[in-house]
């Protein structure tokens, strides 16, 4: 057994409830990047839980814990403190019970292991168990490790809530030569604004909604700087995630991800996959890094699919896979366009990611309160190109190519009378806010919905796209009225204002006894840019 070592990069907090959190973290030396470790050694992640001064408290076993870091995801592993045992307990008698609404402290660290039988599969988790000493015993090695390296700080959600915070971003290029520090500035500025209080309280976590990585830096048909091999994709999320700010980010808050066309390949569809087998190659190698890097200190709760929801205080949030199920098929026109999957054969028995949203969206029709859609490609609003014919809306990254899609939704909304629903993206390197409306029955028309977008954290070329006037204003004005029901006349218009090119996040506050959203656009500095109030219904 090796000598207790800080996580090569993490620790990132995850998936955050009023009782538990998940916190993820690699294990290995910066030289084993690339080759990784040797297959006959196995990686250990160790924790414990400090106390408010960050030091160990003895004499108790609860508070420490063992679990796997796996070859098959690069040495990555998580552990779900508040819920998981660890791999020196037999049953759940051990955990260490975390309360709504407090602030903890962790050190997490890992160990490296000679593996007598690299090739058995049947060694389980009781057997390196046995092999090992009480985790408490690491305490106060833990409690030593660089804080910088080692530390995750975070706060469990409240049970329930009238208002709270969170910060909303996409886009993080990661600079060429040496503009590679201005691609990592922003995330400064975003940790000083989770570390301020509005209505009495901190921002509670960050949505990070597509391109966390570039995996094509320049574009797909340019070879250099295009991550084609697993130690490229692994080099991108180590540049990327092991940047200062940005780790200091991802330490000390909860943070939730979810991928867009970059983690892949720019305008990614899964019809590529079935024609090229470079392509399938390609996608296997990024699902692969993106599964170890930011699914899986994720919710993961669709057996494995990369969707996604959560809650916070009671506010809830539905988060779209819209690249591993986007299908953009070959047959003329838009009926063969999916953006989510395509329908089952038998929804009911085994439903698509579609019907899992609709299903949520009922399950929170009787509250008005705000229910958040993530999107990483915008819902509204849609380019200009877009509104001249179908062949254009084809050509579109986003919903304007998938109007079977965006039909299916908005009719559940309207037909089920769901009011509130905000859409929350990114991707476009250009932040707005839109306001959705409906016309139709007097019922229809009182329905109030939402579109907020933040892009980019960092994106140099603000001259090659994201220029507002590229985008419609006035749906109702520039002949991009969306019809939802023809028969009984229901269709969407929105208007959009707020528009910015410049490097930004946003933040998100909401209030609910006054039935407002205030958004707020900060720049690479911390400076406000712009501030918009949506009045929900």
């Amino acid at each position: 057994m090796s000598a207790l070592r800080p996580p090569t990069l993490g620790p990132i907090v995850g998936h955050t409830t009023p009782t538990s959190c998940r916190l993820w973290m690699r294990a290995g030396d910066p030289a084993d990047r690339g080759s990784q470790l040797s297959e006959d050694r196995r990686t250990i992640g160790v924790l414990t839980v400090l106390d408010e001064r960050g030091k160990p408290v003895p004499g108790d076993p609860a508070r420490s814990a063992y679990f796997r870091l796996h070859r098959e995801y690069d040495r990555t592993g998580t552990f779900n403190l508040g819920v998981q045992a660890g791999l020196n307990t037999q049953d759940h008698q051990n955990v260490f019970a975390l309360q709504p609404d407090t602030a903890y402290r962790v050190k997490m660290g890992s160990l490296v292991l000679d593996d007598a039988f690299p090739n058995d599969q049947s060694v389980n988790d009781a057997e390196i168990a046995r092999r090992l000493p009480p985790a408490d015993v690491w305490s106060e090695d833990l409690a030593g490790l660089p804080t910088e390296a080692a530390e995750a700080r975070f706060k469990t959600f409240p049970v329930r809530q009238k208002r709270f915070s969170f910060l909303l971003g996409s886009c993080h290029y990661p600079g060429l030569f040496w503009k590679k520090k201005h691609s990592d500035r922003i995330f400064g500025p975003m940790l000083q604004r989770m570390q301020r209080r509005r209505m009495g309280k901190k921002p509670q976590f960050v949505l990070m909604v597509g391109d966390q990585i570039y995996a094509d830096m320049l574009n797909k048909a340019i070879p250099i700087g295009l991550a084609d091999t697993f130690e490229e994709f692994q080099d991108r999320y180590f540049g990327a995630f092991g940047s200062r700010n940005m780790r200091r980010l991802l330490r000390n808050t909860p943070q939730y991800m979810i991928l867009d066309d970059h983690e892949i390949e720019d305008n990614w569809t899964q019809d590529a996959i079935n024609s090229d087998r470079q392509k399938r190659i390609l996608f296997n190698l990024a699902i692969g890094a993106y599964m170890s890097y930011q699914w899986s200190h994720g919710p993961r709760n669709f057996d494995g699919r990369l969707y996604y929801h959560f809650d916070c205080g009671g506010f809830p949030f539905f988060v779209l896979d819209q690249r591993t199920q986007r299908y953009k098929d070959d047959e003329p026109g838009l009926a063969d366009n999916h953006m989510l999957g395509r329908p089952p054969q038998d929804p009911v028995r085994e439903p698509g990611q579609l019907n899992h949203l609709l299903n949520w969206l009922s399950e929170h029709k009787n509250d008005s309160r705000p229910k958040f859609i993530v999107s990483p490609t915008v819902f509204v609003p849609n380019p200009v190109l877009t509104t001249r014919s179908d062949r254009h809306k084809d050509k579109s990254d986003s919903w304007p190519a998938f109007p079977e899609t965006r039909r299916a939704l908005l009719k559940h909304i309207v037909e089920h009378r769901i009011q509130n629903v905000v859409f929350l993206s990114g991707d476009i390197h250009c932040s707005n806010v839109a306001r959705i409306s409906f016309s139709g029955p007097p019922a229809v028309k009182a329905l109030k919905a939402f579109s907020i977008t933040s892009s980019a954290f960092y994106w140099p070329f603000w001259f090659a796209d994201g220029e507002p006037s590229h985008y419609v204003h006035d749906s109702k004005k520039e002949g991009d009225t969306f019809e939802i029901d023809a028969a009984r006349g229901i269709q969407m218009d929105y208007r959009a204002g707020s528009f910015t090119q410049k490097d930004n996040f946003c933040q998100i506050d909401v209030d609910w006894p006054q039935r407002k959203i205030g958004v707020r656009a900060f720049g690479k500095r911390g400076d406000l840019i712009l501030s918009s109030t949506l009045n929900l219904a």
